[in-house]
C-alpha cells in the first residue's frame, strides 16, 4: 500500500469475538498495517486470542460499550502518534480486503471523514435493518448539514481534526453519530463514502446494537444536535443533495 497519507493505524473495538478476531486481525496485519485492538471486557477467549498477536492490545476488566471503546483506541492512537485511525469491527463483516480503497479515498479527499459504505449486495440486509439505516441516514444527515452515506457503518477512517474530538460526551453506539455530527458542524470535514458489501449471512455472532433502546438513544441525540445548530431549516436543504461515493482503483 503506497498511497500517500498521513502516520495511520488500524483500530478495532470487540466483545465476545473469540471466533473471528484472529482472522480479521491477521487478515489486516498481512497489508502491513499496524492495529490497535481494544478489548471492551469479553468474557470469552478474545483478550487471549490479540494477545498472542503483533499488535498492541488495550483491555478493559468490564464493558464500556462501544464510545468508550473507540475513545480509548483514539487516545492511544494519539499517543503513539498516529494523524489518522481506520475503525473496523471484530466480527468479520468488515474485511481488510476494502481497507486499500477506503486509504485511497482518504488521499484524494484529506480532511474528509471515510464511511466505508454498505451499498452492495443490499439484499442481504434484513429490511427492517434497512429502513432503520434510510431513517438514520435521513436524521444525521440532517444533523451533519449534507449527506452522508451509511451513517451506522462502524468501518470508517478518522482523520486528526475528528480524533480531536475523543471528548465528545456520547457513549456506546451514540459515540459514532456523535463524532460525524460534531466533526462536520464544528470542524468542517466533508464526509466521502466507499462502497463496500453487506454482509448478513453466514456465522457472525448476533450483533450488540440494540434495535430499540440505540436507537432510540441515537434518535434523541440526533434530534438534540439538529436544534442546538440551529439554521434548522437551511441544515435540512444542505442535507438532500447527493452523498460523495467514491471507487478509487487500487493497484
Amino acid at each position: 500500500m503506497n498511497t500517500v497519507v498521513p502516520r495511520w493505524c488500524v483500530l478495532i473495538p470487540c466483545l465476545n469475538e473469540e471466533a473471528a478476531i484472529q482472522s480479521v486481525v491477521e487478515s489486516v496485519l498481512a497489508l502491513g498495517v499496524p492495529v490497535i485492538v481494544i478489548d471492551d471486557g469479553s468474557d470469552d477467549r478474545t483478550p487471549d486470542i490479540v494477545a498472542a498477536l503483533p499488535v498492541t492490545l488495550l483491555r478493559h476488566s468490564e464493558r464500556h460499550g462501544k464510545g468508550d471503546a473507540l475513545r480509548h483506541g483514539f487516545r492511544e492512537a494519539l499517543r503513539q502518534g498516529y494523524e489518522a485511525v481506520l475503525t473496523m469491527d471484530g466480527d468479520g463483516q468488515h474485511l481488510a480486503s476494502d481497507i486499500p480503497r477506503i486509504v485511497a479515498a482518504a488521499a484524494q479527499y484529506p480532511g474528509h471523514i471515510v464511511i466505508g459504505a454498505r451499498l452492495l449486495d443490499r439484499e442481504q440486509q434484513p429490511k427492517s435493518r434497512r429502513r432503520a439505516n434510510v431513517v438514520a441516514d435521513w436524521g444525521i444527515s440532517w444533523a451533519c448539514a449534507q449527506p452522508v452515506a451509511d451513517t451506522q457503518s462502524g468501518q470508517r477512517w478518522y482523520p486528526r481534526a475528528a480524533l480531536d474530538l475523543v471528548d465528545l460526551p456520547a457513549e456506546n453506539f451514540v459515540f459514532e453519530a456523535a463524532i460525524l455530527i460534531a466533526a462536520s458542524r464544528e470542524k468542517k470535514l466533508g464526509v466521502v463514502s466507499v462502497p463496500i458489501a453487506s454482509r448478513y449471512q453466514g456465522d457472525f455472532r448476533l450483533s450488540h446494537f440494540n434495535p430499540v433502546g440505540d436507537v432510540t438513544r441515537i434518535t434523541l441525540y440526533t434530534i438534540g444536535r439538529v436544534f442546538h445548530y440551529g439554521n434548522v431549516l437551511a441544515s435540512h436543504r444542505r442535507s438532500l443533495g447527493a452523498p460523495i461515493i467514491v471507487n478509487p482503483a487500487v493497484d
